[in-house]
């Protein structure tokens, strides 16, 4: 007699090496008396929700500085931490206890119910019964009608990615602190914020969450406007190699417009890891939620290292104002030009 249990996924031989190597990491750490910790990382939500984002990590430990900056910090410290699966996670919004659970990969990033005052917000997160820590969520205003989605790499911080032998020595080599700014995307990105009272600002990369923390700090030191963190996770799925960064941005963008469908969004990416591609998708498939878009001009040298350019010449279908420059300062006077960003009246 036929069985009516529906069968279940086959599952990646390298997804269950990748695991069963993480639990093998994890017992040696906690052999050696290290403990999980919880470590926030800006997230987003509305009046009526929160969308709470961390990770849970053995730690190896890092020197800091007299004034509290990270000493040296290499990129390989990024991926020496050992992610927990499956880790119980305590959130504690305005007293009120919520029970969640990570995933396979210590990854926290679950929506829990919360009625909060808009601007950023504190949240606490433990794990295993230990020290809660903070995070921060940013509330969205129920009137609040323009946000901010932007790329990271070679938009917001100058990387290289990902032609693989420099992407490899630009996240385990490179010091945190010799990674360089785009020109002029800070002040842009500052600067629409600004203008836009309350507005969120999102992030999102394909970026491993591994580099999270240094991403925020490099933000941070950037003076760029704070803002939750969107980022993936580099291993293998259950049925693929690696996990599909276009997927995970077409994802998170769907994800948004379906969130907030009274907001609409400037887009901001570059010509070379398929921003242009993905943008023109999104503001084709969804119209009303998509303010502009805001691609920068890779140079020569750039789009050679980061594996040449994918860019959509025909975004007439589009049908939102589309604007593309080698930095920031061109981009917000394209941005001014079709009335997107206030004019700049020190220049009049």
């Amino acid at each position: 007699m036929p069985s009516d249990a529906p069968e279940r996924p086959k599952i990646l031989w390298l997804a269950r090496l990748e695991r069963r190597f993480h639990s093998w990491r994890e017992r040696r750490a906690r052999g050696r008396g290290l403990v999980p910790t919880a470590t926030g990382f800006p997230g987003y939500g509305s009046e009526e929700w929160v969308r709470v984002l961390g990770r849970v990590l053995i730690v190896p430990a890092v020197k800091r500085t007299s004034s509290g900056e990270y000493s040296s910090v290499r990129g390989w410290r990024s991926f020496a931490a050992v992610p927990v699966a499956f880790a119980q996670v305590t959130v504690t919004i305005e007293g009120e206890r919520h029970d969640v659970r990570a995933d396979r990969g210590g990854v926290i990033d679950t929506v829990l119910p919360a009625r909060l005052a808009p601007g950023w917000q504190t949240i606490m997160v433990a794990v295993e019964d230990g020290e809660p820590v903070e995070s921060r969520v940013f509330i969205v205003a129920s009137g609040v009608r323009f946000g901010l989605v932007s790329d990271v790499d070679d938009t917001v911080m100058v990387t290289a990615l990902p032609r693989p032998l420099l992407a490899a020595w630009n996240s385990f080599v490179v010091d945190e602190h010799a990674r360089q700014p785009v020109p002029g995307m800070a002040v842009m990105l500052e600067r629409l914020s600004r203008e836009h009272p309350g507005s969120p600002v999102i992030y999102l990369s394909t970026g491993a969450w591994n580099v999270a923390p240094t991403l925020i700090r490099f933000l941070h030191r950037h003076l760029y406007p704070a803002g939750a963190i969107l980022l993936t996770d580099w291993g293998p799925t259950h049925d693929r190699w690696f996990r599909s960064g276009q997927d995970h941005k077409k994802t998170n963008l769907r994800r948004l417009a379906e969130e907030f469908p009274d907001i609409r969004w400037l887009l901001v990416g570059d010509d070379g890891q398929h921003d242009d591609e993905i943008y023109t998708g999104f503001a084709i498939d969804h119209p009303a939620n998509v303010a502009g878009v805001a691609i920068r001009k890779l140079s020569p040298a750039e789009a050679v290292l980061a594996g040449g350019r994918t860019v959509v010449d025909d975004h007439s279908a589009a049908e939102v104002p589309w604007v593309t420059a080698s930095d920031g300062a061109g981009l917000l006077d394209r941005l001014a030009a079709v009335g997107i960003a206030a004019e700049d009246d020190t220049e009049k």
